[in-house]
């Protein structure tokens, strides 16, 4: 970890306990014991239950809410994945919280943020003893050839800079089987490990390496963490097909991320850059 990881962004680490009528299986004070050194960054809230952890931090901004703010929820009543997507938890099966991040610059100097996350949030799952752990462009993180986690970043201009409030929902059991169809199959981390992670140990590693990877995305931008990135791409070198909606839009091989986060793919017409959320990614 690099020394800009340490560098409070707060005057003290905050454990803000839920009321009773509310109350978390998460302990905030337990997180921030296992954050170690890195606890004065974060102020940690815990909820038994929120339409979307997304959502309420984001009102929390209006309070004035300080970068490294975390709400983590046991359940989701109407979480929020990209393209409109519901991604609703429980607390025996997923862990689901959103960081709020304050950034220097303008909203474009976050091109590629939403990629730098998913770095994190691999790293943070390999160092907590999950193998296989890999990415898929732009924000799915993939798990034993299905879908283990999902990324959903909003940004806001704030006076100074911009804020980013950064959602992430993990599957720790697979959901029940039901009526609801899945653009990608779910996976879970009980599939390959004999012990899932205790959520509060996995939320605190999950934080560090969050810090980690935001200093050095705000010092050099995606392009400091492309190759990285990479390394975790399961799609790098591959024929794929990118779909708008359910229309092929292009083929070709998948030359992974541009410094800016923008996926390349080689076509018959040459390099080809795409920065739309809404395209999906399959292998040919």
């Amino acid at each position: 970890m690099n020394e800009s990881a340490t560098k409070p962004l707060a005057a003290s680490a905050k454990c803000l306990a839920p009321t009773a009528a509310t109350t978390c299986r998460i302990d905030p004070h337990r997180v921030h014991s296992l954050l170690g050194p890195l606890s004065p960054r974060f102020t940690v809230e815990a909820l038994a239950e929120c339409v979307s952890t997304n959502t309420v931090l984001l009102e929390r901004v209006v309070q004035g809410a300080a970068s490294g703010s975390v709400l983590v929820a046991d359940r989701q009543t109407a979480g929020r994945g990209r393209r409109g997507r519901n991604w609703l938890s429980t607390p025996e099966a997923s862990l689901t919280f959103s960081l709020l991040w304050r950034f220097e610059g303008s909203v474009a100097r976050l091109a590629g943020l939403s990629l730098a996350v998913g770095l994190a949030v691999a790293r943070g799952l390999a160092n907590s003893g999950v193998a296989g752990v890999g990415l898929k462009w732009p924000n799915d993180i993939l798990l034993a050839g299905g879908k283990v986690g999902g990324i959903l970043v909003e940004l806001e201009a704030a006076a100074g800079g911009t804020l980013a409030v950064i959602g992430i929902g993990l599957n720790l059991q697979l959901p029940p089987d039901g009526d609801e169809e899945f653009l990608h199959r779910p996976a879970a981390l009980a599939e390959v490990m004999a012990l899932v992670p205790e959520r509060q140990q996995l939320l605190a590693q999950l934080l560090i390496d969050l810090a980690e990877i935001m200093d050095r995305f705000a010092d050099g931008g995606f392009a400091a963490l492309r190759s990285d990135w990479q390394a975790y791409h399961l799609w790098q070198g591959r024929q794929v097909r990118l779909l708008d909606g359910a229309l092929v839009d292009r083929r070709g091989l998948c030359l992974g991320a541009d410094s800016d986060g923008a996926l390349l793919l080689q076509t018959d017409a040459g390099i080809e850059r795409c920065l739309s959320g809404d395209v999906s990614l399959r292998a040919a």
